[in-house]
């Protein structure tokens, strides 16, 4: 169902054309998809019945909008007892699409949408709290490997870099400009690049982590910053490094561990 080379707009329409309850959603709402900048989906839950002739899946399409907040779609896609043609339904919540699913296939409505007896990923899913989370991809990354595939949240992103480079304890972070810039910062992810790795520095043990915090700014661009953790310190604390690029982050790990 998901075309990476599907702009948002086109997603959108194709979604709502589908759908046989479109006209059921608010006017707002589908005033404010039509200003989305980027969208991800994904499959939510599957529940097939093979002897009984019906299955049904749930999506979940959420979309960033211009405004730079987010919004999401619950798509429930189905064929019924004795029929062959997949019909597809839209929702606001996914408290709407387990009653259509009671209504539909006569489930408890508590249960209805979101069985994960297929697959134990969907029970973990099951327990995640409802956020709105807005995804992106390298749609704002003009140039970017088409392999590559981020997803930012959007909250409070200004102020999380605010706090990466307040905690930097290293001369060399980076300074003023870049804070300047990370004001405008309205969605980001942190990923780790490197994982938890112990070593011995003058004897003691210590270990490292590279973690890197993407930013999208208000003008479509990307910065990032690249945070070293680490516990090569003389009284052996925990201590944290922000750079602006990765080579110079390893490069300070390398240099902390004494790696020649």
């Amino acid at each position: 169902m998901s075309d990476p080379y599907e702009t948002t707009e086109a997603h959108l329409e194709r979604l709502l054309g589908r759908a046989l309850n479109s006209f059921d959603l608010p006017d707002r709402l589908v005033e404010r998809l039509g200003t989305a900048l980027a969208h991800s989906s994904s499959l939510y839950t599957t529940h097939h019945s093979p002897a009984a002739g019906r299955w049904r899946e749930t999506h979940r399409h959420t979309y960033l909008l211009s405004d730079g907040g987010s919004a999401s779609l619950w798509e429930l896609v189905y064929r019924l007892e004795g029929d062959r043609t997949i019909r597809h339904e839209v929702f606001v919540s996914k408290a709407e699409t387990c009653l259509a699913v009671a209504r539909l296939f006569g489930d408890a409505p508590a249960e209805a949408a979101f069985d994960p007896e297929l697959d134990p990923a969907f029970a973990a899913a099951e327990e995640e709290p409802d956020t709105d989370v807005a995804v992106l991809s390298a749609l704002f990354a003009a140039g970017a490997p088409a392999h590559r595939h981020r997803e930012y949240a959007v909250e409070e992103s200004a102020d999380h870099a605010r706090r990466v480079l307040r905690r930097a304890e290293n001369p060399d972070r980076p300074g003023e400009r870049t804070a300047l810039l990370l004001r405008s910062a309205y969605a980001h992810q942190i990923t780790q690049a490197f994982g938890t790795r112990p070593c011995r520095v003058d004897g003691r043990s210590a270990g490292f982590s590279l973690y890197e915090h993407s930013f999208v700014l208000l003008d479509g661009s990307a910065v990032s910053l690249w945070e070293v953790e680490h516990t090569a310190t003389p009284d052996g604390r925990h201590m944290c490094e922000v750079y602006e690029s990765e080579a110079a982050a390893r490069g300070a790990m390398e240099l902390r561990a004494r790696v020649r």
